[in-house]
């Protein structure tokens, strides 16, 4: 088959990879904001595609057999774009979707809806290290009475005022080095997204054995699709379709 991933995960990266040893011919679309990427066996294709119909056109030109959307839990205008596409082209969707994170017994996560209550719920003086990635600071930013660390693979696109500091780094983290992080800095809060997955876990893990209090950012909502957890779950729709 001829198959196009939305990717820009490790997930999709790992798919890419299976379908391509399995004789596939795979298609993995970058949207590009990342620099030096660990790239994906088969072709690559880099940038976006202009909205939901140009993505339909690129399937029905291209003559793609299948998509499947494994870009980043909170994506969530790629994805409706890909359910949409799908429809109009006419080609058959997978929706590869990382489970969440659970929260441990006895851990301080405060459920929030969105980056704007997050902000407004932290307590005055607080020091809160936030992993939302490089952009959408500024809801964070104008709490002018709390102080911030922002961690992201990509630097932020805004210079940061003087009660925020920058750290460029790329994931998998560990516990240990999650802790020191935490305590070198003085957080007192974590702020993240649900995104799942074991690469980011272990700031969650280092938290926890802190007690510190993190607020966990809700996932979008997203229009319905065949959605699947695992690899080896999307491999089976595509050969089930």
């Amino acid at each position: 088959m001829k198959i196009l991933i939305l990717g820009g995960t490790e997930e999709a990266r790992l798919l890419a990879d299976r379908l391509v040893a399995m004789g596939h011919e795979v298609t993995t679309s970058l949207a590009g904001k990342t620099v030096a990427p660990v790239l994906p066996k088969g072709s690559v294709r880099t940038g976006g595609f202009g909205g939901a119909d140009a993505l339909a056109r690129y399937l029905r030109e291209e003559k793609f057999d299948r998509l499947v959307d494994a870009t980043h839990p909170y994506a969530a205008a790629i994805k409706a774009n890909a359910v949409r596409a799908a429809e109009a082209a006419e080609v058959k969707l997978v929706r590869l979707t990382r489970p969440e994170w659970k929260e441990p017994q006895y851990a301080f996560w405060k459920r929030v809806a969105s980056a704007e209550e997050a902000a407004e719920s932290l307590p005055k003086g607080a020091r809160a290290l936030l992993t939302l990635g490089n952009t959408g600071l500024d809801v964070f930013l104008a709490r002018t009475d709390c102080s911030f660390v922002v961690r992201s693979i990509e630097p932020p696109e805004k210079p940061l005022p003087v009660n925020a500091t920058s750290i460029v780094a790329r994931p998998p983290f560990y516990p240990q080095g999650e802790l020191a992080l935490l305590q070198e800095q003085g957080i007192t809060h974590l702020v993240c997204k649900n995104s799942g997955g074991v690469q980011t876990e272990a700031k969650l893990q280092a938290a926890h054995q802190l007690g510190l209090p993190v607020f966990m950012i809700a996932r979008p909502e997203l229009p319905p699709a065949h959605e699947v957890p695992t690899i080896g779950q999307v491999i089976a729709a595509l050969r089930l379709s």
